[in-house]
């Protein structure tokens, strides 16, 4: 990639682009800022027979939930600590299913299980699978405890979040204990936030994970993707939109939706290339209009005539910045005449083990009911600025009926779904603690997955030369099937 700075650490608009990078999906926590208390005097003697109404503890993300009839509010409890997260306010359901809202607009739902009482399910709309809930008697112990606001408190959480959370030390080489006994002793009441951010940042920059971001308000935003990548962001993409238009499509122009983040225009030779610069920010509003927004568009693009016609199909995933993997599966939905295995997957579920993980779900792949589908071949751009969703995508594909064939450089490595984790002098950090696992249990992080057939992606050369080596690759790798008869 070309070289450009690949850290990011400053002002708000490093925090928005640390977010955007260092998140890929849309935060998956419970948002919001309206107050619960525990069992809430107004919730009390209301709760409907079979209701999830009470204190839950949700399997591997280290979090109690307090669950009343109007609210929820979330406890994000490590070995060393206890702080209040965001609330939700409930929106619909009855019975054994609620639903509620974030303050940002996200929803989930909460499911009591059929016949138990001390079990139940937490599904993110944007997401797919569900989190596995235990119910509880009581808060935890330390819930009831004021955790101090100062560096060492600070510190100290910092450190036991990423221990209990963070499942890929191992993979990055990095030894969290050693990290914890050179740090520490630098850390007293004394030290200052500038001072705590930099020793942050240090702490964290060795895992190379553009899903790790320190959020630091004022002081700072520090995230990082792999070495010899470059972050997808908005200049890229304008830059790299504007190359692909003059050069690739001969000063032709993209057919645009979902606020420029989408693009389509039909090739020579009955071809077509499909330009997605993530899986989010479609509209402003919540994720049921983002969802709208991009069916109006697959359908724009897959109708009737167009599907029959198509002798192959170029999707460009070389800078994305990710998003709903549940609309990641709504566009490979449109690629298939079968449902098929997407991925499994998994978070980490043991605070002092590393290796054990939830039970993975399996995720499938299901064509788009009364739609029209293609299911010709597939070309699939990825490179180091393909991040997140635009991963778990490129994996949904791995066992898509039919020719699909994947181009340019490895992804980023970056799957999981993070968690944004308050810390207690008001700064917060996002960590993974997933796996999307293969049918046979591989996973990509840290490595990305990689191409099929390699070739160099928008390197200075590529620019220099005027050359887009992987489209070109593209183009003839489905001229190539089409004159196979590739089509499934």
């Amino acid at each position: 990639m070309s070289t450009r700075p690949q850290e990011f650490h400053g002002p708000s608009r490093a925090a928005r682009t640390a977010r955007a990078v260092a998140a890929g999906v849309a935060v998956l926590a419970v948002t919001g800022s309206a107050a619960l208390t525990v069992a809430s005097a107004q919730d009390s003697g209301r709760t409907a027979a079979g209701s999830p109404a009470g204190l839950w503890r949700v399997d591997g993300y280290g979090t109690v939930l307090a669950v009343g009839e109007k609210r929820v509010r979330e406890y994000q409890t490590t070995g060393v600590s206890c702080l209040e997260g965001p609330a939700a306010r409930r929106t619909g359901g009855h019975g054994r299913t609620a639903r509620y809202a974030t303050g940002d607009g996200t929803s989930f739902t909460l499911r009591s299980r059929a016949g138990s009482a001390h079990r139940a399910t937490m599904h993110w709309e944007q997401s797919p699978g569900h989190r596995e809930l235990r119910r509880i008697e009581s808060l935890p112990e330390r819930c009831d405890r004021s955790v101090p606001k100062g560096p060492v408190a600070t510190f100290d959480v910092f450190w036991q979040t990423f221990a209990e959370n963070y499942p890929f030390f191992a993979a990055k080489g990095v030894d969290w204990e050693e990290v914890r006994d050179r740090y520490r002793p630098r850390v007293h009441a004394g030290t200052s936030r500038a001072q705590l951010f930099a020793i942050f940042r240090k702490m964290v920059a060795p895992l190379y994970d553009a899903h790790v971001a320190v959020l630091a308000g004022e002081t700072g935003t520090f995230g990082r993707v792999r070495p010899g990548t470059e972050a997808p962001t908005p200049e890229l993409d304008a830059e790299v939109r504007t190359f692909v238009e003059r050069r690739d499509l001969k000063d032709g122009t993209l057919r645009e939706f979902g606020h420029g983040r989408i693009g389509y225009a039909d090739l020579p030779d009955g071809q077509g290339y499909l330009r997605l610069s993530g899986f989010v920010g479609y509209t402003g509003g919540d994720y049921a209009s983002q969802r709208a927004e991009l069916r109006r568009a697959l359908d724009a693009v897959f109708t009737a005539e167009r599907t029959r016609r198509l002798t192959g199909l170029t999707v460009d995933l070389r800078v994305n910045g990710g998003g709903s993997d549940n609309l990641a599966l709504e566009l490979a939905g449109r690629l298939t005449g079968r449902p098929y295995f997407a991925y499994a997957k998994a978070a980490r579920n043991d605070p002092s083990d590393p290796e054990r993980f939830t039970r993975p779900q399996p995720v499938h792949v299901r064509p788009a009911a009364g739609a029209p589908r293609y299911t010709g071949p597939v070309a699939v751009l990825t490179g180091g600025s393909t991040v997140s969703a635009g991963e778990t995508f490129t994996q949904a594909l791995m066992e898509r009926p039919g020719r699909t064939v994947r181009i340019g450089q490895p992804t980023q490595g970056v799957f999981s779904d993070t968690l944004e984790r308050r810390l207690p002098n008001g700064w917060s950090v996002m960590l993974p603690n997933e796996e999307f696992r293969t049918r046979h249990g591989r996973t990509f992080d840290g490595t990305g997955i990689p191409p099929h057939l390699t070739e160099p992606v928008f390197t200075d050369e590529e620019f220099a030369h005027d050359r887009d080596s992987a489209f070109d690759r593209a183009r003839r790798e489905l001229t190539g099937a089409r004159e196979r008869g590739g089509r499934s």
